[in-house]
């Protein structure tokens, strides 16, 4: 029901042209954002992940068909290419494709994945102690460019560098006080920005757990179990991820879902310390889609979910309090948040979290 609402509600051809569809980024839309004036790129990056996951949830050519047409429509909307400027933007796009080809065989995404792994490869600065900018000429190296960028590469094989990304987020961003991943530091000044995100956690908890299975090395298991304990200790309450915003804010604790299942999955170890972590993971993801579920609005007939997951989501009126970017390249939110693509598709990733956690029996 949750990828129902995004398809009737937010999904339209791109500029008419056939075989194409993108996502909508508000609901109602004003007339920018039907002609796709406004799109996003790491948005519909997160609506091709969805997309993925629908088409491994229960396969049909139609599922697979919609993946093909997102990822053309993405190209044909980026204009210059498959790349653009902000580091974060290229690590979530090439996560969704790295997962198109494996896990439905799509080779037409290959050459944009050697593309997206080049610029996040290179864009290790060792000049200023390592780490990956937020964006082309920033001085911002902050987790939510470095976490996804570290993921895409252990994907893609890359696994000393996402292990060296690994290592200079524990040294430069984990708060010692918290345990929490902090936003980022600014370099070579040394100054750190020091919200805590729920998507930094997510991104951090996801490429510990990758790169537990891949290298076999205990602190990667080590590092994940901290991080999840400080984020069911600070981030949740009775087991339900609290907060959340619109605009750029609303699929932060989608995310946080999505590595909290892969945490659940993936997570290597017999150690009771292990299974009890995988098993905690598995229950936050569950009891946060029971709450999202319960506090959601049926508008004819399919799911409208909130902001905050805790709390009853409310209907947008009409299209006033769109979006916009602010001067530093960041979407804020609707005046009702719940008017976001952005929100809905945080609760299609966290149903879609909860589907893969129960199917294995977690």
């Amino acid at each position: 029901m949750a990828e129902s609402a995004i398809i009737s509600r937010h999904l339209r051809a791109l500029w008419a042209f056939p075989g194409t569809e993108l996502g909508v980024v508000g609901w109602p839309a004003t007339k920018r954002e039907r002609t796709f004036g406004y799109w996003h790129y790491w948005w519909q990056a997160h609506l091709i992940d969805c997309a993925v996951d629908a088409a491994n949830r229960v396969p049909t050519p139609a599922r697979r068909k919609r993946i093909s047409e997102l990822v053309r429509s993405h190209r044909v909307r980026n204009i210059t290419g498959w790349t653009n400027k902000y580091y974060d933007d290229m690590a979530w796009l090439a996560i969704a494709l790295e997962r198109a080809e494996r896990t439905q065989g799509m080779t037409e995404v290959r050459g944009a994945l050697i593309a997206l792994e080049n610029k996040l490869y290179d864009s290790w600065n060792p000049a200023v102690g390592g780490g990956i900018p937020w964006r082309i000429g920033s001085d911002f190296y902050n987790a939510p460019a470095n976490g996804p960028a570290g993921i895409a590469l252990c994907r893609l094989g890359r696994y000393g560098r996402a292990q060296e990304i690994s290592d200079w987020l524990e040294e430069n961003l984990r708060d010692a006080d918290s345990g929490l991943i902090l936003d980022g530091i600014h370099l070579p000044s040394g100054v750190i920005e020091r919200p805590t995100f729920s998507y930094c956690q997510g991104v951090v908890l996801g490429l510990e757990a990758e790169l537990a299975v891949h290298t076999g090395e205990a602190r990667h298991v080590e590092r994940a179990h901290r991080l999840l304990h400080a984020v069911d200790a600070r981030m949740t309450t009775g087991g339900v991820i609290h907060g959340g915003g619109g605009g750029d804010g609303g699929l932060f604790n989608g995310i946080l879902a999505r590595y909290l299942a892969v945490v659940a999955l993936m997570l290597p170890g017999d150690a009771r310390e292990q299974v009890e972590d995988r098993q905690l993971a598995a229950t936050i993801v569950r009891k946060s889609a029971a709450a999202a579920w319960a506090n959601r609005l049926e508008v004819e007939g399919e799911p409208l979910f909130g902001a905050d997951w805790c709390k009853p989501a409310r209907v947008p009126g009409g299209s006033s309090g769109a979006g916009l970017f602010t001067t530093g390249g960041s979407v804020t939110a609707s005046e009702i948040p719940e008017r976001d693509l952005s929100v809905q598709l945080s609760g299609w990733l966290l149903m879609e979290a909860a589907y893969q956690v129960t199917a294995a029996g977690l």
